[in-house]
């Protein structure tokens, strides 16, 4: 199967609650509202990608069918977040009531909204109170804390948390079959370490990654896509160092700072990483990390990153040393 040209984080938006990923306790009481053919304001509130403005957009199409956008008005606060748009755009929309159909309002999709001023939220808050019968305000943004009190009092308030792991993996494999992409488990991995259950940014790394590769994604196309080393690499140098080959790990890092570009910040993210990960006793991964949070604390007052990473690989060999015996 050839690779479609669309953007596959568009073209695998779930349509309907009933395909949401995930946020399962939200779909549900979403689910409800649709059944009710009613809905209180709403706040929706967490991190990018975890699919808070696809949730809204699904009710809407699950309570006013195909021709849903007839019904609907989104708008992004952090291009128009003045009191402006608030007085024209959103009081405009709010007033009106739907032409036709079996429900009596519409919904008005703020995304962003903690971008919002102080005064564009105290004249938001008004008109939710006035057209309340005709409009209904769904706000969407990162922080609930940036939002006025007297709006979030008036809102149902939905936190939605980064997608778990399972159901990343689950879905990830569902677009690559459709795709006809090969998807490496070492690839799969790789994306869901560095999305960090955001979806849409799981989903674009997976496009931009066969389209380098050919179709096929392992984790070395990942990276390649990301601008960054294989943790295999900082691995390699990990296990050198626990098995007291100081001079060929020091050999790895300087590979891995001078050939590759590397930050030393990033190196050290990534050694703490696989120091958590380790199958090694507790208390070495407390010491470990304990190493790894001084080096990290030398580099913030200036000293010499190469100097400091070697000093962590000798205590890695002293380490290995220790746990042998």
């Amino acid at each position: 199967m050839k690779m479609s040209g669309a953007m596959w984080a568009e073209k695998y938006r779930p349509q309907s609650l009933e395909e949401m990923v995930n946020q399962s306790e939200i779909v549900s009481r979403l689910k409800r509202f649709v059944e009710e053919r009613n809905l209180p304001h709403l706040l929706f509130v967490g991190p990018a990608g975890v699919g808070k403005t696809t949730a809204i957009l699904a009710l809407a199409r699950d309570l006013y069918g195909p021709t849903y956008r007839n019904f609907i008005l989104e708008l992004n606060a952090s291009d128009e977040r003045g009191i402006d748009t608030i007085r024209e755009k959103v009081k405009l929309f709010a007033r009106t009531a739907p032409i036709s159909g079996e429900v009596p309002f519409k919904i008005l999709i703020m995304d962003e909204a903690d971008s919002l001023t102080a005064p564009a939220q105290h004249a938001l808050r008004r008109i939710m109170e006035i057209y309340t019968k005709t409009c209904r305000f769904c706000l969407i943004g990162n922080y609930s804390e940036s939002i006025i009190e007297p709006i979030q009092s008036r809102c149902s308030i939905f936190r939605f948390n980064p997608l778990g792991e399972e159901d990343m993996r689950r879905w990830l494999r569902s677009i690559a079959s459709k795709e006809g992409v090969k998807l490496l488990e070492e690839g799969l991995l790789a994306i869901c370490e560095a999305s960090k259950g955001d979806m849409r940014k799981a989903i674009n790394l997976l496009q931009a990654a066969a389209a380098v590769r050919g179709g096929v994604v392992d984790d070395t196309a990942i990276y390649s896509v990301l601008g960054k080393t294989s943790p295999r690499r900082v691995r390699e140098m990990i296990n050198l160092g626990l098995k007291g080959e100081f001079i060929e790990a020091r050999e790895v890092l300087r590979s891995l700072l001078v050939d590759e570009g590397m930050a030393a910040e990033d190196i050290l993210r990534m050694v703490y990483s696989e120091i958590i990960r380790m199958n090694i006793p507790e208390e070495w991964k407390i010491r470990l990390s304990d190493a790894v949070g001084e080096v990290d604390y030398r580099l913030t007052q200036g000293s010499r990153p190469e100097i400091q990473l070697s000093a962590l690989l000798a205590k890695l060999a002293l380490a290995g040393k220790e746990m042998a015996r």
